[in-house]
């Protein structure tokens, strides 16, 4: 599976077999960067895809230093249940 940020579509991608590809879509502004949505696509749920995804997305985000405000609810859910991921979080966001 290959990751990419794709700033064309604002969206960080997992690219998986038969052409089939899973996103978390973003908003970026200044030092903080919004996680709006998260999709799989229907024949690859169940599979860990959206784990995974996030857990690429989180570490592309911290290498670039920016700061994290996840309004997508299985990001949310992810940080919440990672707390190694807390220190991304944007200041007074509660989980």
């Amino acid at each position: 599976m290959e990751f990419y940020k794709n700033e064309a579509q604002s969206q960080f991608e997992l690219h998986l077999k038969d052409d089939a590809v899973a996103f978390v879509e973003y908003a970026d502004k200044d030092d903080k960067i919004y996680l709006t949505h998260t999709e799989v696509p229907q024949s690859h749920r169940g599979q860990g895809i959206a784990q995974q995804l996030v857990e690429r997305t989180l570490s592309e985000i911290k290498q670039q230093g920016k700061t994290l405000v996840p309004l997508c609810s299985f990001v949310s859910k992810y940080v919440d249940n990672h707390s190694e991921w807390h220190p991304l979080l944007s200041e007074g966001y509660q989980m």
